[in-house]
């Protein structure tokens, strides 16, 4: 049996994984539970698992004695349940940069550490896998297209791989006339046409940041060339990666869209396990592709940018895009500035002078604070 700890245990990657702890009560031991503010619902998630530690990192603790036998709060709480609680595995599916500390924290103690936490890479990709194979950790994907693409590359010779390719489905905006894009308004961008997923995360889909991530996320962990990876269109969503061999052979992996199957692979380690997932069928079924467009889609452009850049921009991007995102999703922004923002932040001159996480961290904090400062300077 498998002793888990989940981050970000109420969001929908949260979710997710509880849905398989509960379809596989001999496999998975829930051993602790982590969320943003959301209390309420980690009470509840704690009275069902009865973790051995619960945390909070935004929320108080009110009735802790009644979540499990030790209650983590504040800032550090995700890193101390991890620090301070036995467990096989990490699944850390908390948003955003503040996912990095507890991805470093896990594997530091030569935890497995299941990764939703794209940033994680982004941020601190080098540090992160040295980390690991120090410590004698293993990263295992979450994310579907690199989950699909972990075992598309499985006994692979990485001389004959000529090319990753992620799907992305394009979110809401995908089929809008490029004209109604500015229009677009944060209720609307909810509407995800196939993945129930979190807010932050629907909206980056719909900027394509998400897929932007993604690519570099990718290079990060299977060590290719930046210009071998490309990302097409695919609607269904039912082709979550492919690989090109040198030969010219395309080789995919296609299943129902449903997050319960990488989770379940990278907790239990195999997919020889049944779920709950109906089953693909696909008699049928029309299965599209098509490139991306620029103009819909800049952010995609953007992030590739970043990854050829210093070591500075993929820190810029996800600092960026955070407080852009975050404006859009009240109101203060339109759909389109979104990506201005990002790019105007990605134009400066920033300088990273180390990889440690601490500088890492301090200029995520000071990109935030200056692209916060124009935007109040935009509304005064």
């Amino acid at each position: 049996m498998k002793r888990v700890i989940i981050l970000g245990s109420t969001g929908s990657i949260g979710e997710s994984a509880l849905r398989v702890a509960r379809d596989l009560p001999d496999d998975i031991r829930v051993v602790g539970l982590c969320c943003g503010g959301n209390t309420k619902r980690l009470a509840e998630q704690a009275a069902e698992f009865q973790p051995e530690a619960v945390a909070s990192v935004c929320g108080d603790l009110v009735g802790a004695e009644d979540l499990g036998p030790r209650a983590f709060c504040g800032k550090d709480a995700a890193v101390r349940l991890v620090e301070e609680t036995e467990a096989d595995i990490i699944l850390n599916g908390i948003s955003g940069s503040a996912g990095l500390r507890p991805s470093l924290a896990a594997v530091r103690r030569g935890r497995d550490l299941a990764l939703a936490n794209k940033e994680s890479l982004v941020l601190a990709g080098s540090l992160l896998i040295g980390t690991a194979r120090k410590a004698g950790a293993r990263i295992l994907p979450v994310d579907s297209e690199h989950a699909a693409l972990s075992g598309l590359l499985e006994g692979q010779d990485p001389a004959g791989v000529a090319e990753l390719i992620l799907t992305a489905s394009g979110g809401v905006v995908r089929d809008l006339p490029l004209e109604a894009l500015c229009g677009v308004r944060f209720r609307e961008a909810l509407c995800h046409p196939t993945w129930k997923m979190g807010a932050a995360i629907t909206v980056d889909s719909s900027t394509m940041a998400n897929k932007g991530l993604e690519v570099i996320e990718a290079q990060r962990l299977f060590g290719v060339r930046l210009n071998a990876i490309h990302v097409l269109l695919h609607p269904q969503c039912i082709v979550h990666s492919l690989t090109r061999t040198a030969d010219g052979t395309l080789h995919a992996e296609l299943s129902t869209p449903d997050m319960r199957i990488p989770i379940q692979n990278a907790l239990t380690g195999s997919p020889a396990r049944s779920n709950g997932v109906d089953w693909l069928d696909l008699t049928g079924q029309s299965l599209t592709f098509d490139r991306v467009d620029p103009r819909r889609y800049p952010m995609l452009g953007l992030a590739y940018g970043a990854a050829e850049g210093s070591s500075a921009d993929p820190v810029v991007f996800v600092a960026a895009n955070e407080v852009a995102r975050a404006a859009f999703m009240s109101d203060t922004i339109t759909f389109t500035r979104i990506a201005e923002i990002v790019e105007r932040a990605l134009s400066r001159q920033w300088t990273l002078s180390g990889r440690c996480v601490e500088e890492i961290l301090a200029l995520d904090r000071d990109v935030r604070r200056t692209v916060q400062k124009e935007l109040k300077d935009e509304r005064s």
